[in-house]
């Protein structure tokens, strides 16, 4: 049977890095009977109460999306008045309209990290600058090396691919009058008690964090996720919107995945992937002969890892049946980069066997 292959995709013009590269390319076009390492929805998902609860919004399809309800939800789940909330179409609706809707002059943006937010600043005309951590750093933040004048500065927590978790102290010591500080808090509620979050706080000038409930909740082909912001910032990006831009069924959800009961089981799914997590490390570390290393410590529900050869090395474990996210298309890594999403024991333990005969080829 023939192995199926990502589709290949055409790097950024001048980027350098195929910037609209995402992992869900590695399991199109064939890859869909792989057993999925490459995307970072958690398995399993969406749950049966979620699901019933965006079936029962059809019957309301006949009219126009109203949003209020669901805006309201998201600002008591972080103590916020509505008007520091906005509801996207997913985070990258989020990174589009900032990318048209405020007036930069230097944005920065702070790699390795989710390169929609570079791709979304080209696209609207912008020259994007790059401040790239690190791998002796561990890919950690020096807010030094940020530079002074910019005026729009973008970075992942925790990171996407590098499940780098920042101290919250170190992204508010980026925080500058004139200066609008974006920080993409998609898979922070992987993280059990959402520690370092910037989420509801009002004390730190310029800053918008972003919030997706793809990642936890299994909603990545609904579309669905917020933006919280001063409010003038957010009346710039609602301006920015289309009509309607959420519909009502990704308002449906949006709703039900901030209520007290779901912020529950999104913490107890959160200490599962940290169990689940450190197997796949310990895993991962009976692989150091063959030159394989982890980031650590990793805190998001995927791991970074280095290894030779990692473009034969992925292209084995396709035909093993497992695919995996490349990590060259991310700007401060190169091919020998893998990224793999955390799943359940029994998935790992599989993986990792396929991964032995890999790299033993």
């Amino acid at each position: 049977m023939r192995t199926p292959t990502a589709t290949p995709t055409e790097p950024e013009p001048g980027s350098g890095h195929d910037l609209r590269h995402h992992g869900d390319a590695e399991v199109r076009d064939g890859g869909g009977s792989l057993v999925d390492l490459a995307v970072n929805v958690r398995a399993g998902t969406p749950p049966a109460w979620l699901r019933e609860r965006v079936a029962a919004s059809l019957a309301g399809l006949a009219a126009y999306p109203d949003g209020r309800a669901a805006r309201a939800a998201v600002a008591e789940r972080h103590g916020l008045p509505v008007e520091r909330v906005l509801l996207t179409a997913g985070a990258a609706e989020a990174f589009v309209l900032l990318a048209r809707a405020l007036k930069v002059s230097r944005p920065v943006v702070v790699h390795p990290q989710f390169t929609e937010p570079e791709a979304a600043l080209r696209d609207a005309g912008h020259t994007v600058d790059r401040v790239l951590l690190r791998e002796t750093d561990g890919f950690r933040l020096d807010p030094a090396a940020v530079p002074e004048d910019a005026d729009l500065v973008v970075i992942g927590n925790p990171t996407n691919p590098t499940s780098v978790l920042h101290p919250a102290d170190a992204l508010v010591r980026l925080a500058r009058p004139g200066r609008t500080l974006v920080v993409d808090e998609a898979f922070m509620d992987a993280v059990p008690g959402e520690r370092e979050a910037l989420a509801g706080r009002t004390d730190v000038p310029g800053l918008v964090v972003l919030r997706s409930l793809t990642k936890t909740w299994g909603l990545a082909g609904l579309r669905v996720g917020y933006v919280l912001a001063d409010p003038e910032t957010v009346a710039r990006l609602e301006r920015a919107q289309p009509l309607w831009p959420v519909s009502t069924p990704a308002l449906a959800a949006a709703e039900a995945c901030v209520a007290p009961a779901a912020l529950a089981e999104a913490e107890e799914a959160a200490r599962g992937v940290a169990a689940d997590r450190a197997f796949l490390l310990a895993g991962l570390r009976d692989f150091a002969s063959h030159g394989l290393r982890a980031v650590s410590p990793a805190e998001a529900p995927f791991v970074l890892v280095r290894v030779p050869d990692a473009a034969a090395v992925r292209r084995r474990l396709r035909a093993l049946g497992y695919a995996v996210r490349r990590g060259d298309t991310f700007p401060g890594l190169n091919e020998e980069w893998l990224r793999l999403a955390v799943r359940d024991r029994g998935t790992t333990e599989g993986f990792l066997r396929a991964l032995g005969r890999a790299l033993n080829t």
